[in-house]
């Protein structure tokens, strides 16, 4: 059984950094792409950033220069380096992977900017 499993949210000032992870169990190889995205408060979810089977990464042009995408395969976990952190940054983080045995989702991280 597939389970995401995600930490490092939580409360930080503006212009603050966090780490997010997602550590990733049961069989999810291969994997098309892997990838964060968030929700506002009365907001769709939306894409944050991507790392493609490629290794090709793409960000939302809001978080570019700010996040980092990272994905350590030997430990099946990926990353979100944040920083420079603002407060529209808030919301509530997902990690993804969309492999060949389906399209997996984490619980989500709650990530709360402060000005």
């Amino acid at each position: 059984q597939v389970q995401l499993v995600e930490s490092g949210g939580g409360l930080v000032q503006a212009g603050g950094s966090l780490r997010l992870s997602c550590a990733a169990s049961g069989s999810i190889s291969p994997t098309y792409a892997v990838g964060w995205y968030c929700r506002s408060p009365g907001k769709q979810r939306e894409v944050v950033a991507i790392i493609t089977s490629g290794d090709t990464t793409n960000y939302a042009d809001s978080v570019k220069g700010r996040f980092t995408i990272l994905r350590d395969n030997a430990k099946n976990t990926l990353y979100l380096q944040m920083n420079s952190l603002k407060p529209e940054d808030t919301a509530v983080y997902y990690c993804n992977y969309d492999a060949l045995r389906g399209n997996y989702w984490g619980q989500g991280t709650q990530v709360t900017v402060s000005s």
